[in-house]
């Protein structure tokens, strides 16, 4: 089996919280971490900066189609930064853990 953290950037706490929630509550995700960074990007022209607060979701691969689906419909932007990451090695326990807590 094959294991993926999934990266998101959101507004605020309070939107990547309730990503996060939903993403776990529904067993798209294993866990998440949540923390702060400041953005800097070109938006509709302009050079934005601003204050985000990223989403890193540990999954299984199988299930990142259905994890990018899911923050598309509960995220705010426009066009999410919504990305996967393969994870090559890793401590086994870890991934018999996620195996566990997600469908």
């Amino acid at each position: 089996m094959k294991y993926i953290f999934v990266y998101v950037t959101t507004t605020d706490e309070k939107e990547a919280k309730e990503i996060s929630e939903a993403l776990v509550e529904e067993k798209l995700a294993a866990c998440t971490n949540i923390f702060p960074i400041k953005s800097i990007y070109r938006w509709k022209g302009k050079i934005q900066k601003e204050n985000e607060v990223p989403i890193l979701i540990k999954t299984k691969a199988e299930l990142v189609d259905k994890v990018i689906k899911r923050v598309k419909e509960l995220h705010s932007y426009e066009v999410p930064c919504t990305v996967s990451i393969p994870i090559e090695k890793g401590y086994a326990d870890f991934f018999k853990w996620i195996s566990e807590t997600t469908k």
